[in-house]
């Protein structure tokens, strides 16, 4: 049993531990002067290669494989170890200090993008790929998109973070995030035995949102063992998807693309 006692009222610790706990804070906003450096490709993403950076990569890489030469882009790296996120320029392009971000510099004014979702969103409209023009289709997609920004979060700031992050291994939340992971894990299966991709028989913006997270779990890519942990070989459909889409050549790319240096 552990021996905290909840307060009344809760203030920050000098450090909470475990991997990030000496960087975050309650507060929002920048932390000190930044100057980011633009190239002069049509778009620029600012991220770093986590499930949720790799989703906007992939589809640019998808784009870019069509023919899209209008998706080119420049990628620099901020690490978010290193606090680059709370940097006066990554906090004007993205107010929740959050990867990944894309400026959109090919029109008349820039446009920022912030929440991966929503880039995939956005350039999957910009570009007329990736998400179905029939307004029943293009619902199912954005039904299991906008799931991904549900559910993802309960996989990577719940189970991930106790099983891998935490200073401490504590039974309850690594059952509670567990539990559900498996729950998440086992939807996907049953929803991919009835049909090829998870919005019907079409590659879309909303399988690169959950490949990122799911299909790279299910491949034991995302923290050590997690997989076997979670035992991800019960999921047979969810298997055979996650491995297909990993054989696509714009998603490899989208994983092994370099980043460049912010300074």
């Amino acid at each position: 049993m552990s021996d905290y006692q909840l307060p009344e009222v809760w203030e920050n610790p000098a450090n909470i531990g475990g991997a990030w706990g000496g960087l975050n804070q309650p507060t929002a906003g920048a932390r000190f002067e930044q100057k980011l450096p633009v190239g002069d490709k049509p778009l620029q993403v600012y991220s770093l290669g986590t499930p949720n950076g790799v989703k906007v990569t992939i589809l640019l890489e998808e784009l870019k494989e069509l023919g899209v030469m209008e998706a080119d882009y420049d990628l620099y790296k901020i690490s978010i170890s290193s606090g680059d996120q709370f940097g006066s320029d990554f906090v004007a392009l993205n107010p929740n200090s959050k990867i990944p971000v894309l400026c959109d510099q090919s029109g008349e004014q820039d446009i920022r993008v912030f929440e991966s979702a929503n880039i995939l969103l956005y350039l999957a409209d910009k570009f007329g790929h990736f998400i179905p023009t029939d307004f029943v289709k293009r619902t199912e997609v954005l039904n299991w998109l906008f799931w991904s920004t549900g559910a993802a979060p309960f996989l990577g700031g719940g189970f991930g973070h106790f099983y891998h992050y935490a200073p401490e291994k504590l039974e309850y939340p690594i059952n509670r995030f567990a539990m559900e992971a498996k729950r998440q894990l086992d939807l996907l299966d049953k929803e991919l035995a009835k049909k090829s991709y998870i919005a019907g028989e079409v590659y879309t913006i909303a399988d690169i949102a959950i490949w990122s997270w799911y299909g790279q779990l299910i491949q034991d890519k995302l923290w050590p063992k997690a997989g076997h942990f979670l035992n991800v070989q019960e999921y047979k459909h969810l298997q055979e998807w996650a491995y297909r889409i990993a054989q696509r050549p714009a998603v490899q790319r989208g994983l092994g693309v370099d980043y460049k240096a912010i300074q």
